[in-house]
């Protein structure tokens, strides 16, 4: 292990390999990322793998969109080994009320000032679109057909081999212990393995970033609380586009490969980490997904797992360098979409770090929180 780092990174999921690797880019030298398990172990080797760019915020919209171009050509950006295997088969987003409906008419307005192929549905032109659909109680819809998902293992490896070969160096089954400060600047890392002097961290640490934060002696409005995930057999392709709600709270889209992956978040979930399977999500999952898509009841149940949501009060990430701290830089808190903007926040956190001026005008501070500037995202499961 080496023993001095320009900046290290604590985390070794997508936040953490694209922030690295679009550091070493703009040729920053001695890149150490630690990872307490393998690399996408986390909440990205655990997400539903979607990307869509159907935001009711100006800076939501630019990050998806951004980075949806990025995901685009990840394949040669990164000279990928293995196919990222992005498949842009659309976001079909479902309202159930009037005002839901009024939301999304607005979403739409904003989406295509910012170059976002989006449109406003009929619950007919829904169901041409998804002819399997139960439309009972859906007043609306919109679609942008490209949005997609893509393989979360792959993208994140993709970034780490293109990081690598710009000689960043990923530490893998090394937990991060303890920060050490003096007059508000760091002076090294302390893990499992061994200390590494450094006067610059990142903290990417997903689900355990409250605790990294802590380490140097940083509060921050982060917590973790788990979301479950199905998986189903494989089968014929049957449904092309994520079909999704926030007010009936699902997702449901089946992957390349033929099976359906489909989650929910249960309004009344602790916070903690766990990360152990119910046989309630089970029940529940199944009784709202064959609801909506009567055509899954025939099909077979394989596995489920859970991960960790990292969320903040306005459900939106800290993108900030610590004032009470130089060099401690925070990229967390995504709240279930850092895999779908990962791309432009490498990019961001990178100009961050080097004192660049940011390509995307963000007000992800931390002080937000204090001063009452809540970014309200209104599009959110």
């Amino acid at each position: 292990m080496k023993s001095k780092a320009e900046i290290v990174i604590i985390g070794g999921g997508v936040i953490g390999a694209s922030i690295a690797y679009n550091l070493a880019d703009k040729g920053m030298k001695d890149i150490v990322v630690l990872e307490q398990n393998y690399i996408a172990s986390g909440s990205t080797g655990s997400c539903g793998a979607g990307i869509r760019q159907q935001w009711g915020t100006k800076m939501n919209c630019l990050l998806s969109r951004k980075s949806m171009e990025i995901f685009e050509n990840m394949n040669e950006i990164l000279d990928t080994k293995r196919d990222i295997e992005l498949k842009q088969g659309g976001y079909l987003l479902l309202a159930f009320s009037k005002k839901e409906l009024d939301q999304f008419k607005e979403n739409v307005k904003l989406q295509h000032r910012y170059g976002i192929p989006s449109e406003l549905l009929t619950v007919k032109e829904a169901k041409e679109i998804v002819p399997q659909l139960n439309t009972e109680g859906i007043t609306g819809a919109t679609y942008c057909p490209t949005d997609g998902h893509a393989n979360p293992f792959r993208v994140t490896q993709a970034y780490v081999e293109a990081a690598q070969r710009k000689g960043v160096e990923f530490y893998t089954y090394t937990k991060a212990e303890d920060i050490i400060t003096e007059k508000g600047k760091i002076k090294k890392v302390i893990t499992d393995q061994g200390e590494i002097q450094t006067n610059k961290v990142v903290n990417a640490a997903g689900g355990f970033s409250k605790e990294v934060s802590q380490m140097a002696g940083i509060e921050i409005p982060t917590k973790s609380e788990r979301h479950e995930i199905l998986v189903t057999e494989q089968v014929n392709p049957i449904l092309k586009p994520m079909v999704m709600s926030f007010s009936y709270n699902i997702y449901c889209q089946q992957t390349p490969d033929g099976s359906f992956v489909m989650g929910y978040g249960d309004p009344d979930e602790p916070e903690s980490h766990n990360i152990k399977s119910s046989w309630q999500f089970l029940e529940e999952m199944s009784k709202k997904a064959t609801h909506l898509l009567p055509f899954l009841k025939k099909i077979r149940v394989i596995r489920q797992w859970a991960g960790l949501y990292n969320i903040t009060p306005d459900a939106q990430p800290i993108l900030d360098e610590a004032t009470d701290l130089e060099g401690f830089f925070m990229a967390v808190g995504f709240s279930g979409h850092g895999f779908m903007i990962a791309p432009m926040t490498g990019i961001l956190m990178s100009e961050m770090i080097l004192g660049e001026e940011l390509s995307i005008d963000i007000e992800l501070d931390l002080e937000r929180f204090e001063n009452d500037r809540l970014i309200l995202e209104p599009s959110v499961v």
